[in-house]
């Protein structure tokens, strides 16, 4: 740090009767504020202290190592939704100390100090968020685990958080205990948010992307104004007029106000969700009798309306309780409500709800990896067909999924066929189907009154193609030859036709023609 502070350091203020401010908070602080100055501020050694944030906040090589180290495990952490990996991330990520650098130069208005430690965050920042992106890009796994999901929605709670946490590592640095940095640095958690962001890019998840980030920019600003208000406590930028204290005092309140409106909005949404959560159990449990027990219960607050799903076990099946729980959760909740009822029977005996309830356990989980295995297909089937994956249509229930592929370069109809062929034989519980694009079909060859062995293979890729199309097909050759390949496709339930039957030859050709066909 440029700006080195007196061993002995003068009042906070400017010298005494020299600025209303400086009248002011003696007035203030009276007897305590003397004590403070006189016993607690000269027993600091502010060079010793500068020179521990100097070497904290310097864009070293080792700086830049730790950064990718931290930000690796942090990601794969959040991938493998791991907390303890996670811990670890953070337990070795060196982003406090130029944040707490930051936070100094802001005490003492050193603007070369600002510069310096800016560069170096904003290098690790660049870093972390580059490298987790990558790693996600490579990576096989690019689902939204709970790990990520908790570090998209912050709210005030967050920013006090990282407020006691910088006043903790803040005070730990001024007054030589570094052993609390590992403690401040678990609290903060820097670096998840970080790798999040990285997450949401590599992903292009804008939910993600910008609550991760907004998390961190509010633990990275409380963290550097508290370490600001810290070390001006401590005697640090002794010699700042009344002008530059004010305007410290300024942005101080004008920043924590920016932050803590949306974080606040952010909380009561948050607090009004959890009593949503409390109505609609009560509501639920009116429908049945005293002895039922909602086993789960969910709700879906970001679409229109609510998606609420529950799991009941109750003695007694109540047939009309889904149509009037709907009606009564739209009442108490305000807002329209779509209610999806799963009932379990069980008995009054002792274990029958126990029972009831590993068997819904069991149900939910199997839903779990439908939902999974559904969601793979479907991320398979769009890279074959080089589409996006919210090309895909998916039925879970009849495990069926469709696609209609764009024409990829050199590609045939057998070669959408082979892809689709590829596929379904990883996934043999679902039905896949890959609608390829109107590419030219193949000729069938006859060997006599039959196609030889490559055009069988032919008609059969025909009535493939001409199955996922739906496009009508119409037939040209020899009279006998084109009815013995009208018969074939008609009886796949194909439409076709024949366009000129008094060809002669030992081929028959195949065309799309514009009319109605059969469903894919």
């Amino acid at each position: 740090m440029s700006q080195s502070a007196p061993a002995a350091p003068a009042p906070l203020s400017t010298p005494a009767g020299g600025s209303r401010l400086g009248r002011f908070a003696a007035r203030v602080t009276g007897p305590l504020g003397s004590w403070w100055r006189g016993s607690v501020i000269p027993g600091i050694e502010h060079r010793a202290v500068i020179a521990k944030v100097d070497d904290e906040a310097s864009l070293t090589p080792r700086y830049a190592f730790m950064i990718l180290m931290s930000a690796g495990i942090a990601v794969l952490g959040l991938l493998l939704s791991s907390p303890a990996v996670v811990i670890g991330a953070m337990l070795i990520s060196p982003l406090m100390g130029p944040i707490i650098g930051l936070g100094f130069g802001m005490a003492t208005v050193d603007g070369n100090e600002i510069r310096r430690t800016a560069m170096t965050l904003a290098a690790g920042i660049v870093m972390a968020v580059l490298f987790t992106a990558l790693i996600v890009a490579l990576s096989p796994i690019k689902d939204v685990t709970s790990e990520i999901a908790a570090r998209t929605r912050p709210n005030l709670f967050d920013l006090l958080v990282a407020l006691f946490s910088a006043l903790a590592g803040a005070y730990a640095m001024i007054r030589g205990r570094e052993g609390t940095i590992v403690g401040v640095a678990i609290a903060t958690a820097l670096m998840p948010p970080l790798a999040t962001v990285g997450f949401g890019l590599a992903t292009l998840n804008a939910t993600v992307f910008f609550g991760a980030l907004l998390l961190f920019v509010t633990n990275l600003m409380t963290i550097a104004i508290a370490a600001a208000i810290m070390a001006r406590l401590y005697g640090f930028g002794p010699k700042l007029t009344s002008r530059q204290s004010g305007m410290q005092a300024g942005v101080i309140i004008v920043v924590f106000l920016g932050l803590a409106l949306p974080l606040g909005y952010s909380l009561s949404q948050i607090a009004w969700e959890a009593r949503a959560q409390r109505q609609a159990r009560d509501v639920l449990a009116e429908q049945f009798p005293r002895q039922a027990k909602i086993d789960q219960l969910e709700i879906d607050f970001s679409g229109e309306p609510l998606a609420v799903r529950a799991t009941v076990l109750t003695p007694e099946y109540r047939g009309k309780a889904g149509a009037q729980g709907e009606v009564l959760l739209a009442r108490a909740l305000g807002r329209p409500v779509k209610l999806d009822l799963e009932q379990f029977r069980v008995g009054t005996a002792a274990g029958d709800a126990e029972a009831a309830q590993l068997a819904s356990a069991s149900a939910r989980e199997q839903t779990r990896r439908d939902r999974e295995t559904a969601a793979l297909v479907g991320r398979e089937l769009a890279i074959l067909a080089g589409v996006a994956p919210d090309a895909v249509l998916i039925d879970r229930d009849k495990r069926l999924a469709q696609v209609r592929a764009e024409a990829l370069p050199g590609a045939s109809l057998a070669t959408y066929r082979a892809l689709e062929a590829r596929l379904a034989a990883a996934e043999p519980q679902w039905k896949l189907q890959l609608i390829p694009p109107p590419l030219p079909l193949p000729p069938i060859g006859f060997d006599g009154d039959e196609p030889d062995r490559v055009g069988a293979d032919n008609l059969a890729l025909a009535i493939w193609a001409a199955r996922r199309t739906g496009v009508a097909v119409s037939v040209v050759g020899s009279a006998s030859r084109a009815d013995f390949v009208l018969t074939k496709l008609r009886e796949a339930g194909i439409s076709a036709q024949s366009r000129n039957s008094s060809v002669s030859g030992a081929t028959v050709e195949l065309d799309w023609t514009i009319g109605e066909g059969t469903e894919p």
